[in-house]
């Protein structure tokens, strides 16, 4: 099979569908991978690299998406890179289409494409192997970049995350207890904040309970998370409803009864965001300001570490893009049952497309 890796087009993306190692590995199975001309160099990929691992460099991204029959992204594509798209392409990424534009939807449709988006590859236990570790690196990222945002220079109230004699630490609350939400609960209590963490499932709370009893444990209840924002310094909202937009649990009206200067990160806002207030924002300009609050809403969180988040992502997807690889499109799907819960599109027609597309997105 002929797999192509892009230079991703999307702003201030600066992973890469595929690591050196991983082109070794499928070339060493006896498939062709072309790489587009500078494709990892912003995650710190040379091209020799990936020549030395087998891979055909080309030098423009018409080429590179004409020659795939599997085309491996990290982000969903830009309307120039679906009008590149053969008929009857199989895509795989970081695609995200609870939050696209119909018309995106669209052109897929017409082109007969397969889509699977990393993020809804699950395994009969409902874990999702893909998206787990990015969700891991963003919530060790939560930590790093609210504790800047709490400081002065930063626009914040001027605190540290982790309390010193005789000063109370900074309150965190932690609205989500998946993986994202206890690998930033790890990453606070690690730097001795106060956390408060809610989630609508009391089992979740009892294995965050379990792993750290100095965090306290609250049902997701409306009262609940309006009594937790109205003494935290830090709120990050990680909700995640799998195939759906997920609700909206922090409310302007909430937002009106926190302290001011204050940070509130919509780690749901891939998805369409889980903050009444919320609007994407990127890495150049990753806040505003809102009812007095510091909002940062990056879609792409773990793209500030482009290369660990590369080689995380790629260490879990490269099982299932081998198994396409190898058996084709559709015998891998209806052998694997992980990979075919994954799948958005299948030659165009709709097979587990989110419920929210319709809404619209970019």
């Amino acid at each position: 099979m002929n797999i192509g890796i892009p230079k991703e087009r999307r702003p201030f993306e600066f992973r890469v569908g595929m690591t050196p190692a991983g082109v070794r590995m499928i070339v060493g199975q006896g498939h062709t991978v072309y790489v587009e001309h500078g494709a990892g160099q912003s995650a710190g990929f040379a091209d020799v690299e990936y020549e030395n691992g087998g891979a055909r460099i080309v030098y423009s991204g018409h080429e590179v998406f004409g020659r795939a029959d599997l085309l491996v992204k990290v982000a969903r594509p830009v309307y120039e890179e679906l009008e590149w798209l053969r008929p009857g392409v199989t895509i795989a990424g970081l695609l995200h289409l609870g939050s696209t534009r119909m018309d995106k939807i669209d052109l897929m449709v017409d082109k007969n494409i397969t889509a699977i988006p990393y993020e809804y590859i699950k395994t009969i236990s409902g874990e999702v192997p893909v998206r787990k570790p990015l969700s891991q690196i963003g919530g060790v990222l939560a930590a790093q970049i609210s504790g800047r945002l709490l400081q002065s220079n930063a626009g914040g109230k001027g605190i540290l995350l982790g309390g010193i004699p005789s000063v109370a630490p900074a309150e965190v609350v932690v609205i989500g207890a998946g993986v994202f939400g206890v690998a930033s609960i790890k990453a606070y209590v690690g730097l001795g904040a106060h956390v408060t963490v809610l989630d609508t499932s009391f089992d979740a709370l009892q294995r965050v309970y379990d792993r750290f009893p100095s965090v306290v444990t609250l049902l997701a209840y409306p009262y609940n998370i309006a009594r937790a924002c109205a003494y935290a310094d830090v709120v990050v909202a990680a909700v995640l409803v799998p195939n759906e937009r997920p609700p909206i649990v922090v409310t302007r009206e909430i937002l009106k009864t926190m302290k001011p200067r204050s940070v509130i990160m919509d780690i749901s806002i891939d998805e369409g965001g889980c903050v009444e207030t919320s609007r994407p924002t990127t890495h150049e300009h990753p806040t505003f300001i809102e009812e007095g609050m510091i909002h940062y809403c990056v879609p792409n969180m773990p793209s500030a570490v482009a290369r660990s988040a590369t080689h995380a992502m790629v260490n879990a997807a490269l099982p299932y893009l081998l198994e396409i690889a190898n058996k084709g499109v559709d015998r891998a799907i209806s052998e694997n049952a992980d990979l075919e819960r994954g799948v958005a599109l299948l030659h165009g027609a709709e097979k587990h497309l989110p419920k929210a597309f319709k809404e619209g997105g970019e």
